[in-house]
């Protein structure tokens, strides 16, 4: 009578991991022409964006971080744009909140209304933001060529950003788990703490990420209102086409390869953030 050997777990672990990982054919093919098309779109064109910098060495950082408009301008762009994804952060949830868990009269308009900075092109928006908030405002607010310009012209453009991504999981979200925490004696607040907030938290952070991004890259709807002035209300994106525009290509692929990394660094806490509320909740 024969015996049969027993089967190594580590074996069968290393089998049932290849088998797996597989891919069939037309997987296979799918991520091709996915990463295809993405490194067409994004990653050559970010390489080439790095590549030009590098090549005038780490001098050209220093000297272009060390210029006092590029300096202020990065300053500006940066601050501003994490105040106004602070602020989206919470307007953007409570919106969200309201239009999912209400019914009021007007909320189809204002679900319309929320997208117009998605669809409205930015100069456009700057127009808008310049003939209500410039030196003619009919409501008697004249924030033009000030601090206040760069942040009012920020919030329109990135406010859709946390609503749309937090909408959809407050939707999908079973509110029978509120209520059995509430029966359980738990209070308003305990119930968002440990309920709610570990769920939002992936669609807040995604959207405070998409928010800081749009904020640090933003050209359109600042142009107008700001004015532009040098150490005063210069964003990075106006210093960039500056410095291309005087023939510096190799301080423009600087300043874009800083804000690049800065948008990095914000994607990687947010979503640190993002996995240690998770795990608390």
């Amino acid at each position: 009578m024969t015996t049969l050997a027993p089967t190594d777990p580590g074996t069968a672990r290393q089998r049932r991991s290849r088998a797996s990982s597989s891919l069939t054919r037309g997987s296979a093919i799918g991520l091709g022409l996915t990463l295809t098309w993405f490194s067409l779109l994004v990653l050559i064109p970010l390489a080439l964006v790095v590549v030009s910098a590098a090549e005038g060495g780490w001098q050209t950082f220093a000297d272009t971080l060390r210029n006092p408009q590029t300096a202020a301008a990065l300053r500006l762009t940066v601050t501003q744009s994490l105040l106004v994804t602070l602020v989206n952060v919470v307007m953007g949830t409570l919106i969200a909140w309201v239009l999912v868990r209400d019914s009021f009269p007007g909320k189809a308009l204002l679900e319309v209304v929320i997208d117009i900075p998605f669809a409205l092109p930015t100069i456009v928006a700057g127009l808008v933001l310049l003939s209500l908030y410039g030196p003619q405002s009919p409501i008697g607010i004249d924030v033009a060529n000030t601090e206040a310009s760069v942040f009012l012209a920020l919030l329109f453009v990135t406010l859709p950003f946390v609503v749309r991504t937090v909408q959809p999981v407050l939707i999908e979200l079973d509110r029978d788990v509120e209520e059995a925490a509430a029966s359980l004696g738990a209070s308003r607040f305990t119930t968002f703490r440990r309920v709610l907030l570990p769920a939002l938290t992936p669609a807040i952070t995604a959207g405070a990420a998409l928010s800081f991004a749009r904020g640090i890259s933003e050209y359109g709807s600042l142009v107008l209102l700001s004015g532009n002035l040098p150490l005063k209300t210069e964003v990075a994106s106006v210093r960039i086409l500056t410095y291309i525009e005087n023939g510096n290509e190799a301080a423009a692929a600087a300043v874009a390869t800083i804000l690049l990394v800065v948008a990095l660094l914000a994607i990687t806490v947010l979503q640190l953030v993002s996995r240690a509320v998770a795990r608390r909740g």
